[in-house]
């Protein structure tokens, strides 16, 4: 483990934006995280934990420890005929952790194929996509403390799961660094292709059988052709939030904008649509300098 002192972090954010960590460090173990914290209580510095810099801008250099999460691991917890549990850490590619759970036999996941980042980034956002979330898979949250380095386990309950929402962006900001994730897997496929994008490509597709395999597939070609490789364009990917409003508020702005997709809401809310918003205000592929919305898809920034 290296601290290292005005380390750049261009390489080290998809969005490839400059920046500088007063002090850098990644984790590989819990000594290592453990090492990272007291120095940075020694130090008076606060913590800024990164993953892979797939949901980050920055808008300066940091005047703090820049902790990067490396730790690596999967373990089965629990196997049972019908379900798995697993304990999977925080530095694992989550993508990565979709391909092995597919392999496996475990099931739940294929929806959220080729989000980018860390496991440990996860929860944070409650990241979903074509219909689920991880808050339906997600048991516990393990993580340390900030200030004190001690461990906390939070229930699924305990992190207060919204959409793209969570505890950790709230109450627990700047709290906690986590450490690992544990997973409640199905043994047996149980797919889910409602979601509009999913149900079109099965429709069109009428001699595919959608399995999880064949889901995960569809997931990876829609994203892909939606959405720029970071390896490519620099980006921050689907970077804007659909805004959850009052029904009575909703049936008012479709009144006004007839063409403004709506999505009704278990709690009786609905959600709109960011990207048609952005686009409908000319913001699609606008540009400041290197800096810009993507030409086509709003809800990505781009360098």
């Amino acid at each position: 483990m290296q601290f290292l002192r005005g380390e750049a972090l261009q390489r080290y954010n998809t969005l490839a934006l400059q920046a500088r960590a007063q002090a850098f460090v990644s984790v590989s173990t819990e000594a290592d995280l453990l090492a990272a914290l007291t120095l940075a209580r020694e130090q008076q510095l606060p913590v800024v934990p990164l993953g892979e810099g797939s949901n980050v801008v920055f808008v300066g250099d940091l005047d703090a420890l820049v902790i990067q999460q490396r730790m690596k691991g999967i373990e089965v917890l629990a196997l049972a005929d019908d379900a798995v549990r697993l304990r999977v850490a925080a530095g694992e590619n989550w993508h990565a952790l979709v391909q092995w759970t597919l392999a496996q036999g475990y099931f739940g996941l294929e929806n959220l194929a080729l989000i980018p980042g860390t496991v440990g980034a996860a929860p944070i956002q409650n990241i979903g996509a074509y219909g689920v979330e991880l808050q339906a898979s997600l048991l516990q949250v393990h993580a340390r403390q900030i200030a004190d380095g001690k461990v906390l386990v939070l229930s699924n309950e305990a992190c207060e799961f919204g959409y793209r929402d969570s505890i950790f962006k709230h109450q627990l900001q700047d709290q906690l660094v986590i450490t690992a994730v544990e997973l409640q897997l199905a043994r047996h496929p149980a797919v889910n292709v409602a979601y509009p994008a999913l149900a079109s490509y099965f429709a069109e597709h009428a001699d595919v059988e959608p399995t999880p395999q064949a889901v995960f597939d569809a997931d990876v070609g829609i994203r892909r052709s939606k959405l720029p490789d970071p390896a490519q364009v620099p980006n921050a990917g689907s970077f804007f939030k659909n805004p959850v409003v009052a029904g009575k508020l909703a049936e008012e702005l479709r009144a006004a904008f007839p063409g403004l997709p709506c999505f009704s809401q278990p709690d009786g809310a609905v959600k709109l649509s960011a990207a048609w918003m952005i686009d409908r205000c000319g913001w699609k592929g606008a540009r400041l300098g290197e800096l810009g919305v993507h030409s086509e898809h709003a809800l990505v920034l781009v360098n």
